[in-house]
């Protein structure tokens, strides 16, 4: 969907904190740590989920992306940082509904970029409908199939590097 630069800007000066924790509640944030969690034990990826509800007036005026946002969420959270370059985000920028998956090179050479896309819409088409539990573990739920596909667990016990609950700005 394509939307205005005044509409964006709206929708993200009106998405309120309450809106955040109404979507987001404690009781999901605890669903989508576990569920992570368990993904990890099946795959040799570091998965972190990231939600925030709406960009900074200085990054709407720049015009911003949610790609963009999210890469900078991957840098902050140093989801980079894993000993196997491992590491993968799902971004969800709420305001616009928006899902991005960003993977550090480790895994970025395995999957395809549609690869990704495919999971990004899944959670989209379920965030428009109001249904972010089940988009977001649904969401995760096909991450980790990929990942065991092509970075599947070797048996070895190996350090939770980033942790499993969801970070919320």
């Amino acid at each position: 969907m394509v939307m205005t630069k005044l509409t964006r800007i709206l929708r993200h000066l009106s998405l309120s904190s309450w809106q955040l924790r109404r979507s987001f509640t404690p009781a999901l944030l605890d669903n989508i740590e576990h569920a992570i969690r368990a993904g990890e034990q099946r795959h040799c990826a570091q998965v972190c989920f990231a939600v925030e509800g709406a960009l900074s007036g200085r990054a709407l005026l720049a015009g911003t992306t949610a790609r963009e946002r999210a890469i900078e969420v991957f840098s902050r959270l140093r989801v980079w940082d894993t000993e196997h370059n491992n590491g993968v985000l799902i971004y969800l920028l709420l305001a616009e509904r928006d899902v991005e998956i960003v993977a550090d090179r480790g895994i970025s050479a395995r999957v395809a970029p549609a690869q990704w896309e495919a999971i990004c819409h899944t959670m989209e088409a379920a965030f428009r409908q109001g249904q972010f539990e089940q988009g977001t573990l649904a969401g995760i739920e096909a991450l980790t199939q990929l990942l065991h596909h092509h970075y599947p667990a070797n048996g070895t016990p190996r350090p939770n590097e980033i942790a499993d609950r969801p970070v919320v700005w």
